[in-house]
């Protein structure tokens, strides 16, 4: 187990007062989840103490071979993986699922962290980061999961600024990558071009492909100040907001919480974001502080995205809120990656 001076409470208080409003809000929205989704909870609250409790050294020398397990099972679940909704991401375990795109994450980001601070980075070596960068990312866009291959580029990105690099050695590649996008368009799903059309204009449909949005909008404002209650929303209960265990949690914790429910799950957010800048600032080593940063960066967006979709701001993606949006493996990668945070901070 792990003791109260291995603890870093600036970190672990947002991060389990965020859990726990999630097994209320969960609890009033979606009681048949429970109590099956209690195991996730309790799986990724050990994980998070085994690794706080592991080097993180340790797991940064064994990071090339971690990768190439993580390729491993973004292959093996286009074998094996159940359908689901036409996207192929989870692998059955019994009557659970995991998705392997989701418990890759805080591995790449130490993989691509040892990677960038092991040597002097070149335009050769970089040009080699982007071929280990595309290849995963790649897999998670053939399952498809749009909304984790973003997360996973994010990451990337995190851990490339937060370097001491020369930066004109990289907008090159960058650059390209943009010009990239609207190739990378053309290979989205239908439904996928459908929800950035449905941004642009959601009333053209109401009915339709816009009304996920719409309804999310109305239930954020349908709570007001103190909201209506627990188990008393009418979008959420009446069925009239999809995805409102995951992608629209938000909306139905503004619902049923109101303005104070909200703003309380921003204050929390805001706390766990002030924590890990003053990690980022304080570490001395470069691995670590790169893999924080591709973290910090990577829930920002996640968070931003999802209340951001939720508000009608930026476009459905599928994205979902951290530590409250309803995901067995989102939840179980969060977990792990501040785990190691947690052990990173007691070291220092």
């Amino acid at each position: 187990m792990i003791s109260l001076k291995k603890v870093d409470f600036f970190l672990v208080i947002p991060i389990f007062f965020l859990i726990s409003l999630s097994v209320l809000i969960l609890n009033s929205i979606s009681p048949y989840l429970f109590p099956n989704y209690y195991l996730y909870i309790l799986t990724s609250v050990v994980l998070f103490v085994i690794f706080s409790n592991l080097d993180y050294e340790i797991i940064s020398f064994f990071s090339r071979y971690i990768y190439w397990f993580s390729i491993f099972l973004l292959v093996l679940v286009l074998f094996v993986g159940k359908i689901t909704r036409g996207s192929i991401r989870w692998i059955p375990l019994g009557s659970f699922s995991i998705q392997p795109a989701e418990i890759v994450r805080p591995f790449l980001i130490i993989f691509w962290a040892n990677y960038l601070a092991s040597k002097k980075l070149t335009i050769k070596r970089f040009a080699f980061l982007l071929v280990l960068f595309f290849l995963p990312v790649s897999l998670i866009l053939i399952q498809p999961s749009l909304g984790v291959s973003i997360l996973t580029a994010v990451s990337f990105l995190g851990v490339v600024f937060s370097l001491p690099i020369d930066k004109k050695k990289i907008f090159l590649p960058l650059f390209f990558i943009v010009l990239a996008v609207p190739l990378i368009y053309s290979f989205l799903a239908p439904y996928q071009k459908q929800r950035i059309k449905t941004f642009l204009s959601p009333t053209a449909d109401p009915f339709g492909a816009g009304y996920n949005s719409i309804q999310s909008m109305m239930a954020v404002g349908a709570g007001q100040f103190f909201g209506r209650g627990l188990g008393k929303g009418v979008q959420t209960q009446l069925q009239f907001l999809p995805e409102k265990h995951t992608d629209f949690v938000f909306a139905a914790i503004a619902e049923e919480m109101g303005f104070v429910g909200s703003l309380l799950v921003l204050f929390a957010y805001l706390f766990l974001f002030w924590r890990l800048a003053a990690l980022i600032s304080e570490t001395k080593s470069v691995s670590v502080r790169a893999f924080i940063s591709g973290l910090f960066f990577t829930l920002l967006v996640q968070v931003f995205v999802n209340i951001g979709m939720n508000m009608g701001i930026v476009p459905v993606t599928g994205i979902t809120l951290p530590l409250l949006s309803a995901g067995g493996s989102s939840l179980i990668s969060i977990m792990i990656s501040l785990g190691l945070v947690n052990g990173i901070s007691k070291r220092k």
